[in-house]
């Protein structure tokens, strides 16, 4: 729990440090890449420590993660420019992968079926707090330190983290079964551990092409300008080589049975559904309730983070739920009701209360409690040990992919949403209007330059693009519903838990969950 904390509190206490941070390195134009490098880093990165971690065991892999996590934020706070603390970011997002997806799959590794819920909601709580706590520590530290101590501050907490891992986490790695060629001539088998280097670099380039792309396609450049095309291109041609090289080797990065296994195959396409609709509350509630409801940026804050207060609690409950029905159907039960939720939004009255919205966001946190844990669990539990580290790191980097795509589309989708009311605003009133999309946020944060009949139409229309996306995200709950009905089996595969730890990997039979026949 507290590695895992050295990643979540990261996405959330930077954000508040960053006009100290443009203001004393400069670099305003590209600030943004503070975010966007660390996510790229910490998506591709994903795939290569879940198969690391399958090979070599969990605890070497997190403790080099926690310790590249530590060396990035030395490096970050010790920054003489916008060009290093964006680089130095980058190293603690490679240190961030090795983190995320290698604590989810250690805790499927220790306790059982029947425990796994607990700890997972624990784990959900870490990202919990962090969300609350994370923007304020760092408001704290920029008020009466300096920012440079929102970097320095992970030190002591991976400090305790790596210590504690050191004594306490025991594990023994599987050996693994002999390949053809390690034969020796007497007919004794040996097993030397390989590691697709090739693979991996050719997935770290893949990946980093086509998330640039999506990640500054229609802010940086438009979409349909020659660095987009270009990197489009350059990533599609990097896909075909990373395909090519996976084929060939032995011991692939990414291996074809992630996508061969109806159960991984579905759960993969839902998760990347769930991170594609995620965009709607994260990125565009806050602007939402400030730009339409008129509140501050701390209580636009609380209005998002309810929604992180019952998501642990009802990933808690879930397997009250996935032990009656099964794991698939609770996730159909928890994604149906968050595309209804979802459908609500718009339905909220103009300008409305701040509660409404907060309400729809507790009751989604709840119903996305009951998707995404079982999911999660449901994967991990139909594999052996030595392909636990890959299959989570393959849940979780599609999840990381639908949050890029997601990002990309729905801001396009609001961006012509406000275009098109800004061209049809009256007559009367379009002289007051901003004459830009970037314009908007400075014209609403400054309304005394507007007439109120200029800045009531602006709020509608900011209101009418924050609608239009919370649709395209209720579509993205309703295709994740459609993917887990038609293409995951009824019941999923599950291992006993005295066959899938180290012992028994890739040895033992499958079975089927109870209750999931429904």
């Amino acid at each position: 729990m507290l590695g895992m904390a050295l990643a979540a509190l990261d996405s959330t206490i930077v954000s508040t440090a960053v006009p100290q941070i443009v203001g004393d390195l400069g670099g305003f134009s590209v600030f943004s890449w503070l975010f966007s490098g660390y996510l790229l880093a910490v998506t591709v990165s994903l795939p290569v420590y879940g198969k690391l971690s399958d090979t070599f065991g969990r605890k070497p892999v997190l403790v080099c993660g926690i310790v590249l996590f530590l060396l990035g934020s030395l490096l970050c706070a010790g920054a003489w420019s916008m060009g290093g603390l964006i680089a130095f970011r980058v190293v603690q997002g490679l240190g961030g992968g090795a983190i995320q997806g290698t604590v989810q799959t250690i805790a499927a590794d220790l306790y059982p079926l029947k425990d796994r819920p607990k700890i997972q909601a624990k784990l959900s709580t870490v990202w919990a707090v962090s969300a609350v706590a994370g923007p304020a520590v760092g408001g704290l530290l920029v008020a009466y330190a300096h920012w440079r101590w929102i970097f320095l501050i992970n030190l002591p907490v991976g400090a305790v983290a790596l210590w504690l891992i050191r004594r306490h986490l025991r594990e023994t790695v599987p050996a693994r079964p002999p390949l053809p060629s390690d034969e020796r001539a007497g007919g004794r088998p040996r097993r030397v551990p390989r590691v697709d280097w090739a693979g991996a670099l050719a997935v770290f380039a893949c990946g980093g092409l086509l998330l640039t792309a999506l990640v500054q396609g229609g802010v940086a450049w438009p979409w349909l300008s020659a660095p987009s095309l270009g990197l489009f291109g350059a990533g599609a041609l990097c896909a075909v080589a990373t395909v090519v090289i996976e084929r060939r080797t032995a011991e692939p990065i990414i291996p074809s049975w992630v996508w061969k296994r109806r159960t991984i195959a579905a759960v993969n396409l839902a998760l990347g559904a769930l991170g594609l609709l995620m965009v709607a509350p994260t990125v565009f509630l806050p602007t939402y309730a400030q730009s339409v409801l008129g509140l501050g940026p701390i209580a636009a804050g609380f209005v998002l983070s309810v929604m992180t207060l019952s998501w642990p609690v009802s990933a808690a409950l879930s397997s009250h739920v996935y032990n009656r029905v099964g794991f698939r159907q609770s996730a159909l039960i928890g994604i149906g009701l968050a595309a209804l939720i979802l459908a609500a939004f718009p339905l909220l009255p103009y300008p409305g209360e701040p509660w409404m919205p907060a309400l729809i966001m507790l009751l989604l946190g709840g119903a996305l409690g009951i998707f995404q844990l079982p999911l999660i669990i449901g994967v991990q539990s139909s594999v052996g040990w030595a392909e636990r580290g890959t299959a989570t790191a393959s849940v979780l980097f599609n999840r990381q992919i639908g949050q890029s795509v997601g990002a990309a589309l729905f801001g396009a989708v609001a961006n012509a949403t406000l275009a098109g009311r800004l061209a049809e605003a009256p007559a009367a009133i379009r002289r007051d209007l901003p004459d830009s999309l970037d314009s908007v946020s400075h014209a609403l944060e400054h309304p005394g330059t507007l007439s109120d009949t200029a800045a009531d139409y602006l709020r509608r229309a900011v209101d009418a693009a924050v609608d239009h996306v919370y649709v395209g995200a209720a579509a993205a709950a309703a295709l994740a519903f459609l993917v887990l009905l038609l293409l995951a089996p009824r019941r999923f595969p599950v291992l006993p838990d005295s066959e899938s730890g180290p012992d028994g990997a890739d040895t033992a039979p499958e079975r089927a969950e109870a209750g999931g026949g429904a």
